[in-house]
């Protein structure tokens, strides 16, 4: 009985050992990804980051340097479904919902941007300081329908 305790806790310890060993493997993915953005090497970084969300596709972090990629290459229907996947992930992120925001009233979508404003104001945190810049670029905008 002894015996089969033992080599479930030496198992066990094994596992875990090999699962930190993974999760820091995950995390390194994006850090590479990280760097070669810093370094605007754009396309080495996108592939860091597409590796990182293979692996771990729940990582809001990839998705949205992925968008700002994609920001910087103007492909915006590609940034737009980035920015979408990191707001399934985490509705309340602030700096994904700026920069749909601001996609947004480069598309003239008053509606869509109006929404996001108000959410935008409910959820800030790091980027409450982008208000003043989003509220001037709406007041741009002209609504196709006053009564909306």
């Amino acid at each position: 009985m002894r015996k089969k305790a033992l080599i479930i806790k030496i198992f066990l310890v094994y596992f875990f050992i090999t699962l930190n060993t993974f999760a820091k493997d995950l995390e390194a993915y994006f850090n590479e990804g990280k760097e070669f953005f810093n370094k605007k090497e754009y396309e080495k970084s996108k592939v860091y980051f597409e590796k990182d969300i293979v692996f771990n596709p729940k990582n809001e972090r990839s998705y949205l340097y992925l968008a700002k990629i994609f920001n910087e290459n103007e492909e915006k229907k590609q940034e737009e479904m980035k920015l979408n996947n990191v707001l399934l992930l985490n509705p309340n992120n602030d700096e994904a919902i700026y920069m749909l925001i601001l996609l947004k009233i480069k598309k003239s979508d008053y509606q869509e941007s109006r929404k996001l404003i108000k959410k935008f104001d409910l959820v800030c945190n790091s980027f409450c300081s982008k208000k003043n810049e989003i509220n001037e670029k709406f007041s741009k905008l002209i609504p196709l329908n006053e009564n909306n």
